[in-house]
């Protein structure tokens, strides 16, 4: 059994994010003890190790609730947690591409710069030109 500070130090998720996940459900209330301290056994531990590692890689509150759906009928096909995990890294690699393009972007205008003051600075000119952009990356 463990206190929610316990909880907290084993799984390194603060405090108030542990009662986040269980006002959003995602975690069950937990008993209490005779303090009317929460006290949380193995499974607790589990569930917020999976939570917190999901939220590592990135993945929404709303996602995470699916998958620990999934995870509480543990016969059925992984399928689904495949579709989930595909759609997942598929918007990663969008974000990359974005940033990719990004970054791009910025060392263009930051190479163009010339200037010795701020009248003149290309960087705050193509800031306030998006036409001076070499390329499109809203």
């Amino acid at each position: 059994m463990f206190s929610i500070g316990k909880l907290s130090k084993r799984t390194n998720v603060k405090v108030v994010t542990i009662r986040y996940y269980e006002r959003m459900g995602l975690m069950t209330e937990p008993d209490r003890n005779e303090g009317n301290q929460r006290v949380y056994d193995r499974e607790a531990l589990e569930r917020l190790s999976f939570i917190k590692h999901a939220r590592d890689l990135g993945l929404s509150i709303e996602i995470i609730r699916e998958l620990i759906v999934l995870n509480e009928t543990p016969d059925m096909p992984c399928e689904e947690a495949h579709k989930i995990a595909n759609a997942h890294l598929e918007e990663i690699e969008k974000r990359i591409a974005h940033l990719k393009t990004l970054k791009k972007e910025l060392m263009r205008i930051t190479t163009h710069c010339h200037a010795d003051h701020i009248g003149a600075c290309y960087v705050i000119k193509s800031l306030s030109d998006h036409g001076l952009c070499g390329s499109e990356h809203d």
